[in-house]
Protein backbone atom coordinates (compact mmCIF):
# COMPACT_ATOMS: atom_id res chain seq x y z
CA UNK A 1 0.00 0.00 0.00
CA UNK A 2 1.41 3.30 -0.64
CA UNK A 3 0.67 6.33 1.18
CA UNK A 4 -0.74 9.02 -1.62
CA UNK A 5 -1.07 12.66 -1.22
CA UNK A 6 -2.88 13.21 -4.80
CA UNK A 7 -2.58 12.68 -8.16
CA UNK A 8 -3.86 14.46 -10.91
CA UNK A 9 -3.18 15.41 -14.65
CA UNK A 10 -1.40 18.78 -15.72
CA UNK A 11 1.66 19.80 -17.35
CA UNK A 12 5.23 19.67 -16.41
CA UNK A 13 5.87 23.22 -14.86
CA UNK A 14 9.62 22.78 -14.39
CA UNK A 15 12.85 21.35 -16.03
CA UNK A 16 13.46 19.93 -19.36
CA UNK A 17 9.49 18.77 -19.67
CA UNK A 18 8.32 22.20 -19.01
CA UNK A 19 4.79 22.01 -20.75
CA UNK A 20 4.40 18.17 -21.11
CA UNK A 21 1.28 16.78 -20.11
CA UNK A 22 1.68 14.21 -17.56
CA UNK A 23 -0.20 12.49 -14.59
CA UNK A 24 1.21 12.98 -11.06
CA UNK A 25 1.41 11.05 -8.38
CA UNK A 26 2.34 12.50 -5.11
CA UNK A 27 3.68 10.57 -2.68
CA UNK A 28 3.52 11.37 1.05
CA UNK A 29 6.42 11.56 3.55
CA UNK A 30 9.94 12.93 3.31
CA UNK A 31 13.38 12.16 4.95
CA UNK A 32 14.34 16.17 4.98
CA UNK A 33 12.42 19.09 6.23
CA UNK A 34 12.86 22.04 3.52
CA UNK A 35 11.45 25.41 4.41
CA UNK A 36 10.17 26.04 0.92
CA UNK A 37 8.00 22.49 0.74
CA UNK A 38 4.48 22.92 -0.52
CA UNK A 39 3.11 19.43 0.49
CA UNK A 40 1.30 18.79 3.73
CA UNK A 41 2.51 15.08 4.62
CA UNK A 42 0.20 14.62 7.22
CA UNK A 43 -2.52 14.21 4.57
CA UNK A 44 -2.56 11.18 2.46
CA UNK A 45 -4.76 7.85 1.85
CA UNK A 46 -3.82 4.33 1.98
CA UNK A 47 -3.81 2.97 -1.69
CA UNK A 48 -2.89 -0.21 -3.59
CA UNK A 49 -1.26 -0.24 -7.00
CA UNK A 50 -4.04 -1.25 -8.80
CA UNK A 51 -5.94 1.80 -7.16
CA UNK A 52 -3.67 4.07 -8.61
CA UNK A 53 -2.83 2.82 -11.75
CA UNK A 54 -7.00 2.85 -12.42
CA UNK A 55 -7.27 6.70 -11.11
CA UNK A 56 -4.14 7.32 -12.75
CA UNK A 57 -5.71 5.90 -16.45
CA UNK A 58 -8.89 7.52 -15.60
CA UNK A 59 -7.27 10.68 -15.54
CA UNK A 60 -5.70 10.40 -18.59
CA UNK A 61 -8.38 7.99 -21.14
CA UNK A 62 -5.67 9.58 -24.38
CA UNK A 63 -2.55 8.13 -22.41
CA UNK A 64 -0.38 11.27 -22.49
CA UNK A 65 2.70 8.60 -21.65
CA UNK A 66 4.36 10.23 -18.97
CA UNK A 67 3.67 9.80 -14.97
CA UNK A 68 5.92 11.73 -12.74
CA UNK A 69 6.43 10.53 -9.39
CA UNK A 70 6.89 12.80 -6.91
CA UNK A 71 6.50 14.17 -3.36
CA UNK A 72 8.06 14.47 -0.28
CA UNK A 73 10.33 12.30 -1.33
CA UNK A 74 8.74 8.99 -3.55
CA UNK A 75 12.00 7.14 -3.05
CA UNK A 76 11.20 6.01 0.40
CA UNK A 77 7.88 4.46 -1.12
CA UNK A 78 8.44 3.85 -4.60
CA UNK A 79 8.72 0.31 -5.73
CA UNK A 80 9.29 -1.65 -9.20
CA UNK A 81 5.36 -3.28 -8.10
CA UNK A 82 4.36 0.58 -9.16
CA UNK A 83 6.55 1.35 -11.80
CA UNK A 84 6.36 -1.83 -13.68
CA UNK A 85 2.00 -1.78 -13.38
CA UNK A 86 2.26 1.53 -15.25
CA UNK A 87 4.58 0.05 -17.83
CA UNK A 88 2.27 -1.97 -18.75
CA UNK A 89 -0.02 0.90 -20.12
CA UNK A 90 3.24 2.05 -22.00
CA UNK A 91 3.91 5.27 -19.11
CA UNK A 92 6.98 6.72 -19.24
CA UNK A 93 8.24 6.99 -15.59
CA UNK A 94 9.50 10.16 -14.28
CA UNK A 95 10.48 10.75 -10.48
CA UNK A 96 11.76 13.49 -8.82
CA UNK A 97 14.29 12.88 -5.70
CA UNK A 98 16.57 14.46 -3.63
CA UNK A 99 18.89 11.79 -4.18
CA UNK A 100 19.29 10.12 -0.92
CA UNK A 101 17.84 6.81 -1.65
CA UNK A 102 18.42 4.46 -4.58
CA UNK A 103 16.52 4.32 -7.59
CA UNK A 104 14.24 1.39 -8.39
CA UNK A 105 15.06 -0.45 -11.23
CA UNK A 106 12.59 0.56 -14.27
CA UNK A 107 12.01 4.57 -13.97
CA UNK A 108 12.92 6.18 -17.02
CA UNK A 109 13.98 9.69 -16.16
CA UNK A 110 15.50 10.96 -12.70
CA UNK A 111 15.36 14.44 -11.64
CA UNK A 112 17.64 15.27 -8.64
CA UNK A 113 17.34 18.07 -6.62
CA UNK A 114 19.39 18.27 -4.18
CA UNK A 115 18.98 19.66 -0.77
CA UNK A 116 22.28 18.60 1.50
CA UNK A 117 21.85 22.62 2.72
CA UNK A 118 18.20 22.32 4.02
CA UNK A 119 16.99 20.82 7.68
CA UNK A 120 16.32 17.60 7.40
CA UNK A 121 15.43 14.58 9.69
CA UNK A 122 17.09 11.79 9.80
CA UNK A 123 21.30 10.75 10.17
CA UNK A 124 21.76 12.61 7.03
CA UNK A 125 21.13 14.42 3.63
CA UNK A 126 23.78 13.63 1.54
CA UNK A 127 23.05 12.49 -2.09
CA UNK A 128 23.77 8.76 -2.56
CA UNK A 129 22.92 8.93 -6.40
CA UNK A 130 25.64 8.87 -8.85
CA UNK A 131 23.45 9.88 -12.01
CA UNK A 132 20.71 11.50 -13.29
CA UNK A 133 18.95 12.67 -16.38
CA UNK A 134 18.82 15.68 -15.01
CA UNK A 135 19.83 18.13 -12.18
CA UNK A 136 17.25 21.00 -10.86
CA UNK A 137 19.18 22.99 -8.00
CA UNK A 138 16.92 25.05 -6.05
CA UNK A 139 18.23 28.16 -5.37
CA UNK A 140 17.15 30.59 -2.36
CA UNK A 141 19.62 33.44 -2.55
CA UNK A 142 22.11 32.47 -0.21
CA UNK A 143 23.55 29.55 -1.55
CA UNK A 144 27.81 29.25 -1.93
CA UNK A 145 29.10 29.68 -5.33
CA UNK A 146 31.29 26.44 -4.73
CA UNK A 147 28.29 24.59 -4.20
CA UNK A 148 26.55 25.17 -7.10
CA UNK A 149 29.30 24.78 -9.10
CA UNK A 150 30.05 21.55 -7.80
CA UNK A 151 26.56 20.21 -8.92
CA UNK A 152 27.39 21.68 -12.09
CA UNK A 153 29.82 18.98 -12.05
CA UNK A 154 27.12 16.20 -11.39
CA UNK A 155 26.72 13.60 -14.38
CA UNK A 156 23.55 14.39 -15.71
CA UNK A 157 22.91 16.11 -19.37
CA UNK A 158 20.68 18.59 -17.70
CA UNK A 159 21.38 20.87 -15.34
CA UNK A 160 18.80 23.42 -13.98
CA UNK A 161 19.29 26.84 -11.72
CA UNK A 162 15.28 27.42 -10.38
CA UNK A 163 14.58 30.77 -7.96
CA UNK A 164 13.09 29.43 -4.58
CA UNK A 165 9.47 30.62 -4.18
CA UNK A 166 10.22 32.12 -0.50
CA UNK A 167 6.15 33.56 -0.52
CA UNK A 168 7.88 37.05 -0.33
CA UNK A 169 7.23 38.57 -3.82
CA UNK A 170 10.00 41.59 -3.36
CA UNK A 171 12.78 38.79 -2.16
CA UNK A 172 11.78 36.54 -5.28
CA UNK A 173 12.61 39.28 -7.77
CA UNK A 174 15.67 39.70 -6.02
CA UNK A 175 16.57 35.86 -6.20
CA UNK A 176 15.13 35.74 -10.21
CA UNK A 177 17.43 38.49 -11.00
CA UNK A 178 20.39 36.58 -9.59
CA UNK A 179 19.94 33.21 -10.88
CA UNK A 180 19.48 35.15 -14.06
CA UNK A 181 23.00 36.60 -13.78
CA UNK A 182 24.52 33.33 -12.57
CA UNK A 183 23.17 31.33 -15.38
CA UNK A 184 24.32 33.82 -18.03
CA UNK A 185 27.95 33.83 -16.86
CA UNK A 186 27.94 30.13 -15.80
CA UNK A 187 26.44 28.83 -19.13
CA UNK A 188 26.16 24.86 -17.99
CA UNK A 189 23.15 26.26 -16.14
CA UNK A 190 19.61 26.50 -17.55
CA UNK A 191 16.86 28.54 -16.12
CA UNK A 192 13.65 26.67 -14.44
CA UNK A 193 10.97 28.13 -13.47
CA UNK A 194 7.53 27.15 -11.78
CA UNK A 195 5.85 27.66 -14.81
CA UNK A 196 2.69 25.79 -13.51
CA UNK A 197 2.30 28.69 -10.77
CA UNK A 198 2.77 31.31 -13.25
CA UNK A 199 0.29 30.12 -15.62
CA UNK A 200 -2.17 29.18 -12.67
CA UNK A 201 -2.52 25.79 -13.55
CA UNK A 202 -1.91 22.68 -10.58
Amino acid sequence: MYKVNEIFYSLQGEGFWTGTPMVFVRLSGCNLRCHFCDTNHSEFRLMSVEDIVKQVTALDPENCGHVCITGGEPLLQLGTDLIDALHRFYYSIHVETNGTKLVPRGVDWVTLSPKEDVRYIGPAAKVVLDQAQEVKLVYDGTMPQERIERWAQFPAKWHFLQPCDTGEPSRNTKILKDTVAYIKSHTTWRLSLQTHKIIGVR
